[in-house]
Formats: C-alpha cells, structure tokens, sequence
C-alpha cells in the first residue's frame, strides 16, 4: 500500500508505470495487432511492400508509413518493443547474475581474491563499452543474440563493483557475526544474511540500466553491426532512416516519419526504464525520497 501511495503522489514515477505498461501492452499484443504476411520465416523479419528505396508516406496500408526498402514502420515498432525487452531484460539478467557472483566472491573472501577479482574488473571497465561491444559483435557476427553477447560481456563490471561494496559493509554487521559464530558455512552466509539485504542498490542499478542497454543496441544497429537488415529492431528503423534525414530538396522533413516514430519509441522506452528506477530507489530507500539524484 504504501508503495501504491507513494506512485500515485508522484507524478514522474507513475508516467514511468504507465509508458513501462504500455509497453508491455503493445509487446504482448503484437501478434493480434500486426499482420504476418505469408512469406515472412520469422514474426521478427519486418514486411515489405516493394524494393523501392524511397519511404512512402503514412496511408491506410501503411499507418506509419515505410522506410528505405519499404519496410513497414509499424509493424517494426511493435515487434520492436518485444526485441527491445528481449535485449534490456536479457542482458541486465545476465550481467546482473554475473557481476553478482563475482563481486560476492571477491567481497567475501577478500585479500588476494579480491585484489585479483577486481584486477580484472579494472581490466574490463577500461574499455570503452560502446567500441568494445561493436568489435566483439562484428568478430561473432551480425544477429540479436550476438549483440547481446557483446552487451553482457562489457555490461557486467557496474554490478560487480556495486555488490561488491554493499558486502564489505554488510559481513561485517551483528548479525552475520553472530552467524558465523554459530558455524554457518560460507554459501549459507552469503545466501541467506549477506545477498539479501545487498541486493537493493544492484536492482535499482539493474532497472536503470535496462533502457541504457537498448540504447547502446540500436545504437550497435544503426552502425550495422547489430540485427540483420529488415529484423524488427528500432535501431534497424533508425539505420534504415538514416539517408532520409535530409528530406529531398526544398522539403527537409518530406521523410519525418522515417525518424520520428522509432526515435520516439526509443525516447520513451529509455524514459519509462529511467522513471521507474528512480521511483524504486526512493521506495527502498526512503532518505533519498523527494532528493534529486
């Protein structure tokens, strides 16, 4: 209840609910509310009316319009918004378990695992994460589970690091003490008194970063180095957009929908992500409520 107060006063977390709803809304829907043509292999391989590269502006066939190669907008938005979960979900649970284990592992045993632990974390923290992640997508090849391998490889040091500190408080408090004394084994202690009252700051963190990590794919897209040509990506609708920017001569935004409508999606997504893991901070942590981070 008090978190159901707490989203109703404020007004930027529930906006955060609400586009995060819709979104799942339009996700779950997608097969009801698009049509599959019979030659598609894939519900994510984005129809085609044609192989004209010019966009054809929003029409009854068309709601949103068609991009380069005439690819259907609306179709690739809202299948998008699945691959879009598939990619923030996917990659901040794998990096989060990840990163988890790792820093739980360096934190608890300290000394010379830690020293090496975090070594290595240095390691990968200082590459750039964006050109990191398109060179390994370009050595393991084009394709969504590809990227999100790149993604999770150098999208896992945050949450380490975060655990990491929360534990080297944490095993030191009363009450692990006072386990340990009683001859709790180390996975007990860290299963059951240390993770639970740690994880906190890493699921705020996790929250966050799920629209960052769709961001950073459409961008991996937009440099072709992402989904194939014509997946339903939104960083694919982006690329496709990318020579319409410009309109035509004497008409600058004669392609606006090319660009509007996918950018939009991303926005909003990233927003949603952005809102609602802000909101759960305030909530698990109550000094920081009504402060600006």
């Amino acid at each position: 209840m008090k978190t159901i107060r707490y989203l109703l006063k404020n007004q930027l977390a529930l906006t955060g609910v609400i586009l995060l709803l819709f979104f799942i809304v339009i996700g779950s829907l997608a097969p009801v509310i698009t049509h599959r043509e019979p030659y598609q292999t894939t519900p994510y391989q984005m129809p085609r009316s044609g192989f004209w590269q010019m966009p054809r502006a929003p029409s009854s066939e068309h709601p949103l319009g068609t991009t380069q190669g005439q690819y259907d907008i609306y179709y690739g938005l809202v299948w998008g918004t699945r691959t879009a979960f598939k990619i923030g979900l996917g990659v901040v649970a794998v990096g989060a378990a990840f990163g988890i284990v790792i820093g739980s592992i360096a934190a608890f045993y300290g000394g010379i695992v830690d020293e090496v632990v975090m070594r290595v974390v240095d390691v990968f923290m200082s590459f750039p994460f964006l050109i990191a992640a398109m060179v390994l997508t370009t050595i393991l090849g084009k394709g969504l589970y590809q990227m999100m391998i790149a993604l999770v490889s150098f999208g896992w040091m945050g949450y380490a690091r975060l655990i990491r500190s929360e534990i080297l408080h944490i095993k030191e408090v009363d009450y692990v003490q006072a386990a340990r004394a009683c001859g709790a084994s180390d996975l007990r202690l860290i299963r059951k008194h240390i993770l639970p009252n740690s994880l906190y700051p890493v699921l705020v963190q996790a929250t966050m970063n799920t629209g960052s990590m769709v961001l950073a794919a459409s961008a991996l897209s937009f440099l072709g180095v992402g989904t194939q040509v014509g997946y339903a990506d939104w960083g694919q609708l982006i690329a496709l957009a990318r020579n319409w920017i410009m309109g035509k001569g004497g008409n600058p935004f004669a392609f606006w929908y090319t660009l509007v409508y996918p950018g939009a999606a991303i926005f909003l997504f990233v927003l949603a992500w952005n809102l609602v893991g802000d909101a759960l901070r305030d909530i698990l942590d109550p000094r920081m409520r009504g402060k600006k981070a």
